[in-house]
């Protein structure tokens, strides 16, 4: 199972490692982004920025004034005054509280701002997602998506929070206190620079090295996610196969690749602050010995004052680079996941092309006219794009499909020159083996694909002209795995029809055969459901889901394998509900079972053959399947299709002659 949509994830853990395509450019939209919306809160945290360190410089610089002005004199004097002493500290002691107000402030708002950029985040990317085609969720395992919503925003979240302020901090620190050591002795600055360099040096070494894996650390943790939801909604079949045994080695490959590169990713990471920290201590000796000297011999009138300053100083210029070089894990493990964010953002979203919208009408002397009151009449309402003229077409739920080309990938078609239709109101059956094409052709109707070549027309409407919500609301669809949302009932069923009222929801229910065991629940229609409905029966769960499709009141019904996982007395239940809700409706039925398709006007059978061509077939009887030649279809029906409806004096007529197989240049059984 996990081969499937993992596999090409796998592999040796000491191979090549992704990197970061464009960090800086992922950095500065990152920050764009958070500019975009906390503009003016992240030029007060700068100016608190500014404040914290300006009074931390002002403090170690008055060291130097505090030995040599204040404490030496004194300690000369037989009776010292102390007077001044304490006027000099709390003047130092007032800038070092506007530090602490600063960094308050700071703190306080960076939370705001980190918060407020992660929920727009998700909400974006929610809102996008929402948007995005069904091939996006088709081609993407699932646990990988919610990584990105996880693991990802939660690396952004301390790489706002904490290591861009902490980048500021320091980078406006080391420029401060590189300027006063420079106004305090340029020999002992050289020594500090060059140690300096040493330190980057080394973080440019290991955090290379360190990078690398942090970025396949957050790959192998969405890799590890998705992999555990597929486990989870598999584990029936797992324990049914009794493949827990390879369910187990697959997890530990898996989670044995996220250890090793989350492993060489703190490995590496870990060590770096140790190192720096210890060349910062090598800097500071050298800084002490050269210093105590020059002090010493007074050298360019260098005091000792001056030297407890600038040792202060060379700790904190050497501390910035310690941090840094810690942050620089943080900054490639949230560029990596702002890499993962920004590229589901960066998806292509379905587009949407359409102008034909559908409309609340009513007829007036016998035209049909746009009304806003709920006249149980909807029609299309159709723009003309060459004069601006608008049609009303009544919404009936004729489909024809004109030889429709179709192939989840260009290169290889899956549905060949397919024609067929539906006239309002009838029930047409897609029967056939697994794979052969059955799901897909409901798939084209309401656009979830689009097809290559071809035309598929709704009430004579090419149905890309049709805007892709309005389609859609004219279409009910009842699917084999029911999805119930953590609501009560009635709010599952209104979800067909938002502004239902409770009266039509009810209705609804007595429709689909569904309100009887709905009394029987502890509250009713207001019983909440959660897990998707795990306090519910599949059959119980299969009547609320033709119940929300039933409200919806479409003219076009898509049933695909409604019935297939139930029993046959529920299955009885739940064909009386859908009978009832197919009911002078258009309706395509994919079923196996006979019994879901014995009343049905036309039953196509769709079959595959080892060329990759797909047949069809058609019949108005359960015992018989027919293959019939172009010519013999425009005798019986007078047109040229590649699926139409005979009658049965025709179908008994040729039985015998029409039952062959087809040559493999042969495209469709029917035309």
């Amino acid at each position: 199972m996990a081969e499937k949509n993992h596999g090409p994830m796998r592999g040796n853990a000491r191979g090549p490692r992704p990197n970061v395509a464009n960090p800086g450019k992922l950095l500065l939209r990152l920050l764009s982004y958070i500019f975009k919306n906390y503009g003016f809160a992240c030029i007060v945290v700068v100016i608190c920025l500014f404040i914290t360190v300006f009074s931390s410089v002002q403090g170690t610089l008055f060291m130097q004034t505090l030995i040599d002005d204040y404490i030496i004199p004194l300690t000369k004097q037989a009776s010292p005054d102390f007077t001044e002493l304490a006027h000099a500290i709390g003047r130092v002691a007032v800038f070092y509280a506007c530090g602490v107000l600063a960094s308050f402030a700071q703190s306080k708002i960076m939370v705001y701002v980190t918060q407020g950029t992660l929920r727009n985040l998700r909400n974006d990317m929610f809102i996008h997602m929402e948007g995005l085609p069904i091939r996006y969720f088709d081609t993407h395992p699932h646990g990988d998506i919610m990584s990105t919503y996880t693991n990802d925003i939660d690396t952004l979240r301390q790489m706002i929070s904490q290591s861009i302020p902490q980048v500021l901090n320091s980078a406006v620190t080391i420029v401060s206190v590189l300027g006063a050591m420079i106004v305090l002795n340029i020999p002992l600055t050289i020594i500090t620079l060059f140690m300096v360099g040493v330190m980057l040096y080394a973080t440019k070494v290991v955090g290379g090295a360190s990078a690398k894996y942090f970025i396949a650390q957050q790959r192998d943790i969405a890799t590890v996610n998705g992999y555990i939801e597929e486990m989870m909604n598999g584990q029936k079949v797992v324990k049914v196969f009794t493949h827990e045994e390879e369910s187990i080695a697959d997890f530990n490959k898996l989670n044995d690749q996220l250890f090793e590169s989350a492993d060489n990713a703190n490995k590496f990471g870990n060590i770096l602050m140790p190192i720096n920290a210890q060349l910062g201590n090598v800097s500071y000796v050298l800084v002490a010995l050269v210093g105590g000297i020059l002090a010493l011999e007074g050298v360019g009138g260098f005091t000792l004052g001056k030297l407890a300053s600038f040792l202060t100083f060379n700790k904190s210029f050497s501390q910035p680079i310690n941090q840094l070089s810690m942050q620089i894990n943080n900054i490639v493990m949230a560029l990596a996941g702002s890499e993962r964010i920004f590229n589901l953002l960066d998806e292509k979203p379905e587009t949407d092309d359409g102008y034909v919208t559908l409309v609340r009408a009513k007829k007036e002397n016998g035209q049909i006219t746009e009304c806003s009151e709920r006249t149980g009449m909807w029609a299309w309402k159709h723009v003309h794009q060459a004069d601006g003229s608008v049609d009303y077409i009544e919404l009936k739920g004729d489909v024809v499909f004109d030889d429709v080309d179709f192939g989840y990938n260009p290169d290889k078609m899956v549905l060949h020159n397919v024609d067929l239709f539906a006239t309002p109101g009838q029930k047409i059956a897609f029967v056939g083996s697994t794979g052969a094409g059955k799901t897909t052709i409901t798939n084209l109707i309401n656009r979830f694909y689009d097809i290559q070549d071809g035309k598929i027309r709704y009430d004579g409407i090419n149905i890309n002209k049709i805007k892709k919500d309005d389609l859609r609301h004219s279409l009910g669809i009842v699917l084999q795995d029911t999805h119930l949302f953590t609501a009560t009932v009635m709010e599952n069923i209104r979800y067909g029809k938002l502004d239902a009222t409770d009266e039509e929801v009810i209705a609804a229910a007595k429709l689909a055969n569904a309100d009887t065991f709905i009394h029987q629940l502890p509250d009713g229609y207001n019983t909440l459901l959660t897990g998707d409905g795990a306090n519910l029966s599949q059959g119980q769960r299969q009547l609320l889901a033709i119940a929300r499709a039933a409200i919806a009141d479409p003219p076009v019904l898509i049933l695909d394998e409604a019935t297939s996982s139930i029993d046959t007395r529920t299955e009885k239940i739940v064909q009386d509900g859908m009978d009832k809700l197919m009911r002078g409706r258009t309706t395509f039925v994919i079923a196996h079972r006979l019994s879901t398709v014995r009343n049905s006007d036309c039953i196509i059978s769709i079959f595959r053959y080892h060329t990759g061509i797909r047949n069809t077939d058609i019949s108005n009887h359960m015992d018989m399947w027919i293959r019939c030649l172009h010519d013999f279809t425009q005798q019986c029906c007078g047109r040229s299709l590649s699926i139409c409806t005979c009658n049965s004096q025709h179908i008994s007529l040729f039985t015998t002659i029409c039952q062959f197989n087809l040559t493999p240049d042969r495209k469709t059984c029917l035309f």
